[in-house]
């Protein structure tokens, strides 16, 4: 019996997995400093479409601590995340699709 249980959860979260979008992938990492269109802590996602490429955002979450100057930043207090490249890739379109709102 437990293992029929402990099947089906790992099936589940495997399925949930593949259902991630880029909006759950911003409110499980994102959502405490950044808003999609007003300033929190770190800027909105409007601006940050607006100066960044696909490349730059996934670039910024990877390593913000190597980035930040080549960005022109004098200091960063980006917290470095270990996400997936899926996760990366979500995120960083969520985050051009506010490009021009």
């Amino acid at each position: 019996m437990k293992k029929n249980i402990l099947l089906i959860l790992a099936f589940v979260s495997i399925l949930s997995a593949d259902n991630l979008d880029g909006k759950k992938v911003f409110e499980t990492y994102c959502w405490g400093c950044h808003h999609q269109t007003a300033m929190a802590f770190g800027p909105p996602f409007n601006q940050i479409a607006a100066k960044r490429s696909f490349d730059e955002i996934k670039a910024y979450i990877i390593e913000p601590k190597a980035m930040y100057k080549a960005f022109g930043y004098k200091r960063t207090v980006m917290t470095q995340f270990h996400l997936s490249d899926k996760e990366l890739n979500l995120i960083a379109n969520y985050i051009l699709s506010f490009k021009g709102k």
